[in-house]
């Protein structure tokens, strides 16, 4: 049942869905056309709106590039590249095979997002590389699919934020601790809930051995060391440049500052994208061993870069138009207002979904619905933390459909969005389940 309906949706995303680009473009203009309709906003100031938020997401671009560019050369070095070939030799058979790449980026994710969506897509590409007869789509989509626990994990924006000071919802509700979102039972039931069926979901999302796509051996092919051996009469400069010495000085300068923060901030308050792109670059730059070496594996990770280049100010002019002309406020208000104390959590899951597709963003979701979403499970007496992991799990489910996140592994893995969408799109009604049962048993 699950391949077959694996099989219809990856024929219904081939014949239209469109190219992530072309997608966001029209996003752009359903969210233009849905905010004339519904707000007093002019198109003179959405226009304004969406020019003004077209480059606010350049940190945000240049953060997720670096974590593309950064972790993918980390997972090209030799010591990662050795341990990943002997977790990946677990797998003997394609099923196996996907019921692993699901796991470790499941897990991986729970940890770190950014190393998650990384970590995945590249561990998928060495499964695929080792168990023969594989379906590489369906690894790469495993490995995005690994990515629904996210927001549950110890990088999870959401819940993250709400504990912070100075939040944008904190003057409605006060902060919310982690106590009260992490580390609840419900998230710890969806949480692990995920983990352990998403490898058996996806190892039923199996192809038939005859529908099984051949791999383009290019896709596989293994990156060469980017070490340098040095003749004779290399100069004073080729010499300092295939040193490890520097790599060393910058390494340590790196541990002593995040280990100052830690000790400023503690661990879990320094989990965050700018502070893991320094491990990433630390880990690299020791497992390179000298600074060119690890720069030419920048250099070789660096191609893929070019759809979040592109695509990510898209997003950004969506999210200010939302935000600004109050459309983002419309939809939520939509689902919050025939809500109950009992139904409030499962319509703010779902109107957190419908938002998703307009922005794809935990933080940007906090700043549009939080200012909505709280005040108004204040006033029916609503779970606080329950009501902000609401919102944290609706986005974490609906990006199952939406293609913004799934880039950089479909740029380290070579393929299309539409070669994995119809197994993303699957795994996002079984998944449904897991998230409404957490809302409600606890």
């Amino acid at each position: 049942m699950i391949a077959g309906l694996s099989r219809f949706f990856t024929q219904v995303v081939h014949r239209f869905l469109p190219d992530p680009l072309i997608f966001s473009i029209l996003l752009s203009l359903l969210v233009f056309v849905a905010a004339l309709a519904l707000t007093p906003t002019t198109p003179v100031a959405l226009i304004t709106f969406w020019g003004e938020g077209f480059w606010e997401l350049l940190k945000f671009s240049m953060q997720m590039a670096m974590v593309l560019v950064m972790g993918h050369a980390l997972a090209s070095s030799a010591a990662v590249g050795s341990m990943m070939r002997r977790v990946a030799s677990m797998a003997k058979t394609p099923a196996q095979g996907v019921m692993l790449v699901t796991f470790v980026s499941a897990v991986a994710s729970v940890l770190n997002w950014g190393f998650g969506l990384v970590l995945g897509a590249m561990f998928a590409r060495e499964v695929a590389r080792r168990v023969p007869k594989s379906d590489y789509s369906l690894l790469i989509a495993c490995a995005y699919i690994g990515f629904l626990p996210w927001h549950g994990g110890l990088s999870g924006s959401i819940p993250l934020m709400a504990a912070t000071k100075d939040n944008p919802v904190e003057k409605y509700c006060g902060l919310i601790p982690m106590s009260q979102t992490l580390g609840t039972g419900y998230n710890l039931f969806i949480t692990l809930g995920l983990i352990v069926t998403l490898p058996f979901l996806t190892r039923m999302m199996l192809p038939r051995p005859e529908e099984v796509r051949e791999i383009d051996p290019a896709l596989l092919k293994e990156e060469g060391s980017t070490r340098r051996v040095l003749g004779e009469n290399a100069t004073f400069a080729e010499r300092l440049e295939e040193s490890p010495l520097l790599a060393w000085v910058v390494v340590l300068a790196i541990t002593v500052f995040l280990s100052l923060r830690v000790y400023d901030r503690g661990l879990v308050k320094c989990i965050d994208v700018n502070n893991v792109n320094m491990v990433f670059l630390a880990l690299g730059l020791l497992l390179h061993g000298t600074p060119m070496a690890y720069a030419r594996a920048i250099t070789n990770s660096a191609r893929g870069c070019a759809s979040i280049m592109l695509q990510y100010p898209f997003y950004a002019g969506i999210q200010m138009m939302m935000d600004r002309s109050g459309l983002g406020g419309v939809i939520t208000h939509a689902f919050i207002e025939v809500a109950t104390k009992q139904t409030f959590p499962f319509l703010v899951f779902f109107s957190s979904a419908l938002v998703n597709f307009a922005i794809p963003s935990g933080g940007g979701h906090w700043v549009v619905q939080g200012p909505f979403v709280m005040p108004a499970a204040v006033e029916l007496g609503a779970d606080l933390g329950k009501a902000t992991m609401a919102i944290a799990y609706g986005e974490a489910w609906m990006n199952m459909a939406q293609p913004f996140w799934a880039l950089p592994a479909l740029a380290i893995a070579g393929l299309g969005v539409r070669d994995i969408m119809g197994y993303c799109v699957t795994a996002l009604l079984f998944s449904a389940v897991i998230f409404l049962l957490g809302l409600a048993l606890f």
